[in-house]
């Protein structure tokens, strides 16, 4: 009885499994092959498995005024430039906390994080009135700025954890031998963290990637996004479904081949960095 039982539940779980991935990957599959469709199989009634491929929505998004290469060259400083200052500022934050024995510690780390689950509704007004009055609107600092005021207290919350995974002692032996506590912490606390520091700046990274309402609202037209791209190919006039599938996979890509790039160290972060009991 307990082996069928066993093999039961393995069966279930392994068709949960393929359920979990055809929901996830028959979307992205779909979006990919439209974007190499004719226009007349992608608004077919029918589903249409075969045709010809095209790349005549990639050129169209290139072309015609569209200027997605300059909407990708925005996103890409923007976020990166933001995760990169997030994790730095992040692992600084997180070490501080970690190692700090003030009262009230837990108090602090919570509010730090409660400032990530405020709703993006909430904090829009009051930054759009500081970003007018310090010019920071239609610029691409704008947009950095806007963006660390969501990723570093993520990136100070998860760095505190997995410096707390990280026995003290290592520290204390190292200035026994003469470190001080920056060197300690540059040569031995910070290296041990590598997981974690690859793992919050790829989880920065994509936030702000696919970060639609900072976009929409701080952004102008010399410094708007990809996703806001997209929303320009819905007009009164109809939906260019081919550009729009093929601006979805431009989004998409650079995400996926990150996170691959990366891979081993996301895993280890997101296993290792979970939230410490203590």
């Amino acid at each position: 009885m307990i082996a069928r039982r066993s093999r039961f539940a393995s069966v279930v779980l392994q068709i949960l499994t393929v359920l979990v991935v055809l929901f996830t990957a028959v979307p992205l599959v779909w979006m990919a092959l439209s974007s190499i469709k004719p226009t007349n199989d992608i608004m077919s009634h029918d589903p249409v498995f075969f045709f010809r491929p095209t790349l005549e929505h990639y050129r169209g998004l290139f072309t015609n005024g569209n200027h997605v290469d300059r909407y990708f060259v925005n996103s890409l400083v923007a976020a990166g430039v933001s995760s990169l200052i997030a994790t730095a500022l992040g692992a600084l934050g997180g070490y501080g906390l970690s190692r700090s024995t003030m009262r009230g510690k837990r108090h602090l780390a919570f509010w730090i994080i409660s400032t990530r689950m405020a709703p993006i509704a909430a904090v829009l007004l009051p930054l759009f009135l500081i970003f007018r009055r310090l010019g920071l609107l239609d610029s691409l600092s704008g947009l950095v700025v806007a963006y660390l005021t969501f990723n570093l207290p993520f990136a100070i919350w998860i760095m505190a954890a997995f410096f707390d995974s990280l026995p003290g002692s290592l520290e204390e032996a190292a200035r026994v031998d003469g470190c001080s506590r920056w060197a300690a912490f540059w040569r031995i606390s910070l290296p041990l963290t590598r997981a974690g520091l690859v793992t919050t700046w790829i989880l920065c990274l994509v936030f702000s990637w696919n970060d639609y309402s900072f976009a929409q609202t701080f952004s102008g037209t010399s410094s708007q996004t990809l996703p806001i791209a997209a929303t320009q190919l819905i007009t009164q006039t109809g939906i260019d479904w081919g550009q729009l599938t093929a601006v979805g996979v431009i989004v998409v890509v650079p995400m996926v081949i990150a996170g691959l790039a990366v891979r081993r160290w996301l895993v280890t972060g997101l296993t290792l960095g979970a939230v410490t009991g203590e």
